[in-house]
Order: structure tokens, then sequence, then C-alpha cells
């Protein structure tokens, strides 16, 4: 699927400055129902690296739609979101023309529904399920994403950087949410 219209529209205004963009990608599984043994992967077109079913939510679009339509597009099988696995800012990306972006991205763990894997677009070169014993060689944020979707702990794992505590109790003047009157 080409650049959406509307980062488009915001290119034109914004250049090449960076455009923190809302990401989802899905780790979808299959196998018996006790044992989940394959997950799903995409090989991109830009790279060659196998890789996560990704892309960007549109404008109203729920990111529970957004991360099975990606499925679709991308790998022609129907998935449903179960749950949400992990909450991450990617890196800052460089594109070729210039233009900068990060993902603020969301996981989910999909349940395979239904369909044969096959390409769908023209952003992949190859679909194919992997054993979680024999995965490719894939960028370490979709291990991780994985293993967070594989995890019984149903918590979404959240990223935290060093220091985000405050040291110093902090001492609100003036509350930040109004009466419910005035709501």
């Amino acid at each position: 699927m080409p650049t959406p219209t509307y980062i488009t529209a915001l290119r034109e205004v914004w250049g090449h400055r960076p455009l923190l963009l809302p990401g989802v990608s899905g780790v979808v599984l299959r196998g018996d129902p006790d044992q989940e043994n394959q997950v799903l992967l995409v090989q991109r077109r830009d790279n060659g690296r196998w890789s996560l079913p990704a892309g960007i939510v549109e404008p109203d679009e729920q990111p529970g739609d957004c991360i099975a339509r990606e499925i679709w597009e991308e790998a022609r099988i129907r998935a449903l979101p179960e749950r949400l696995v992990r909450v991450s800012a990617d890196p800052e990306i460089s594109y070729p023309n210039g233009d900068r972006c990060q993902f603020m991205s969301m996981t989910f763990r999909c349940r395979y529904l239904g369909g044969e894997a096959a390409v769908g677009d023209d952003e992949s070169l190859a679909v194919a399920w992997f054993e979680l014993q024999a995965l490719p060689d894939l960028e370490p944020k979709d291990h991780r994403r994985i293993a967070d979707a594989l995890s019984a702990d149903p918590a979404c794992t959240f990223v935290l950087t060093e220091n985000v505590v405050p040291t110093e109790e902090v001492v609100l003047t003036e509350s930040p949410v109004p009466p419910a009157t005035e709501r």
C-alpha cells in the first residue's frame, strides 16, 4: 500500500522533519489450541528482511481494525486481534527520500482464523508461517514482540526508560482535572 494520503498532505506542510505516527504490528499464531507453534511473517520488499505484519493506523480507524486489515492486505490471512501485548516507541527511521518518522507501535496477539498465506500487496516479497523454534533472522524488536505475545501474563508490556520515575514528590497547586460539573 502506498503512503497514506494524510501523511502525504502532512509532508507538504511539514517537509522531511520527523513525524510521530501510530503504528501497529501483529503476532499471528497458529497451531493446536494448547500449543500454538507457528508465527506468520512477511518478507519486506524495501529491505529484504522478515518481519511481523505491520502498518500505519489511518484517521478514524481503530488500532485493532488496522492490524486485521494490514494482515489481510499483506498476507491474505484472516486474523482476530485478541489482546494488546506491547506499546513502545520505535527508533526514528530515515527513508531514502529524506522523510523521517518514529512509530508509536502497538503490538497485538492475533488468532489465526483462516486463509492461505500469500503475498497480497506490493510491499512484500514473500509470506510464510515459521516454527517458533526456527525463526529467520529478525530485528530484536520483533523477537520481543513475539515473546510478549507468547507470555501467559495478560498484562501489556510498556517500555520505560531509565529515570522515568521522579526523584522528588510532585505537588500540584491546582487540580489538572476540572470538577465533574465542569466537564
